[in-house]
């Protein structure tokens, strides 16, 4: 490897953070659990261990008894050995959290606004990361890797469907996103889109820590995707992997949808939350937010019933596309919905999937996700802490033998040049 750019120290650097992935991942673990997770030497593994507890970023908890031999030694992850701030920027609400190093909330705030002012948006960013560096202290404050910022491409678009003044969009357009929120102590900042931050917040913390390769799909106010492979969030070059929005469908059996000009829809029309709360008003029942539905209400029920067949049948017809092009493990599914109307979306989703899949095609595990609205949030937080401290191979290989920098979310692209890329595509 040394003919690549690569040298002990930099192999070493890769294994230490290919343990604290392992123990990551195991929740806690043991010397040897670590050495089978990671496919690494008991010898290597124990003096990388010793390091990491002696560097404060593992400790021991305790041992382990009732298997055969000595009793093992456990460790887990230091929780206050770093922390970071996540902030979602939504369509109708800004959420924000502070997690620490084992991906653990400590403190959250949520802002809801009828739509995306920019000026709104970062009074709401500013005020919650002041009150997470309260919280922190002076002594933590150091301990801040970074912000990272989770949101949509097209942040003032979709202005038709949504409501929203027609001026929102080019104000979106001169936001430099990096730069949107106070940052005195020049924290690092990433950017990544609100699909694949959820995805990755569903890899480190929820259900998708059991699979290696998987497509996370979050039904928002409008829909969005993310893809993991092989264990890593995949963005692609210009950061649009699985924009699912977009996806060609057939059109909706709702009266409450309006025709599409042409043959096919989008899924964007059939599977966004927007989408749901339209028809419930056609059929006469007010609602602003989709939590007023839990519980939902009797009148409420049967127009529920009827979006939630309309978008079963479209996301059924994405993942067979999905899967045309990707072998995946799993599609986990993910909402800010009330986790009953999600679930028996879910159930609905697996019912068609498996009436219209061609033969020739492996259907997924199609399951629930388990992280809920803050999904993106939470990702965005898991931004900063995955760049420092996740296993990535360009650790290995000299900067000057890589054509693109492979640092999760590290982009520094403004709103506009973002949606001019994606356009492009």
């Amino acid at each position: 490897m040394a003919g690549k750019g690569s040298n002990s120290v930099q192999v070493r650097h890769y294994n230490e953070r290919v343990v604290l992935e392992s123990i990551r991942k195991l929740t806690e673990a043991s010397k040897a659990d670590v050495a089978r997770y990671a496919n690494l030497t008991p010898a290597a593994i124990a003096m990388i261990i010793d390091a990491l507890e002696s560097s404060g970023f593992i400790k021991q908890i305790g041992k382990r008894f009732g298997q055969r031999g000595q009793p093992s030694i456990m460790y887990r992850l230091v929780p206050e050995r770093a922390y970071s701030i996540g902030i979602r920027i939504g369509r109708r609400a800004l959420d924000a959290v502070l997690v620490d190093f084992a991906g653990a909330i400590q403190a959250q705030e949520s802002h809801e606004y009828a739509f995306p002012e920019p000026d709104h948006v970062r009074r709401s960013g500013n005020n919650a990361i002041k009150a997470f560096k309260d919280w922190l202290g002076k002594d933590l404050q150091s301990r801040l890797v970074g912000i990272g910022i989770a949101a949509p491409y097209f942040l003032g678009g979709w202005g038709e469907e949504l409501g929203f003044p027609p001026e929102l969009s080019s104000k979106w357009e001169e936001v430099d996103l990096p730069a949107l929120f106070a940052n005195d102590d020049d924290i690092p900042v990433y950017i990544e889109n609100d699909g694949s931050a959820a995805a990755l917040a569903e890899l480190v913390g929820g259900n998708g820590a059991r699979f290696d390769d998987f497509m996370h799909i979050s039904i928002d106010t409008l829909i969005g995707g993310g893809l993991v492979q092989n264990g890593q969030l995949q963005t692609g070059p210009n950061g649009n992997t699985a924009a699912l929005g977009p996806f060609p469908v057939s059109r909706s059996n709702l009266a409450s949808v309006k025709a599409p000009p042409g043959p096919f829809d989008i899924l964007l029309h059939r599977a966004s939350v927007y989408v749901l709360v339209d028809h419930l008003r056609a059929s006469g029942v007010e609602v602003f937010r989709v939590r007023e539905l839990d519980p939902p209400s009797p009148g409420s029920r049967e127009p529920i019933a009827q979006w939630q067949a309309d978008c079963a049948d479209a996301i059924a017809q994405a993942i067979v596309g999905i899967i045309s092009i990707v072998d995946i493990e799993a599609v986990i599914i993910d909402s800010i919905l009330p986790r009953i109307i999600l679930q028996d979306l879910v159930a609905g989703i697996q019912s068609r999937l498996c009436e219209v899949v061609p033969v020739g095609l492996l259907v997924p595990e199609i399951i629930v996700g388990s992280v809920g609205r803050l999904g993106s949030a939470i990702g965005g937080a898991m931004l900063p802490i995955y760049a420092r401290f996740a296993p990535d191979s360009s650790v290995l290989v000299k900067k000057s033998q890589l054509r693109k920098p492979l640092l999760v979310g590290s982009r520094t692209m403004n709103a506009a040049e973002i949606g001019r890329i994606a356009a492009s595509k």
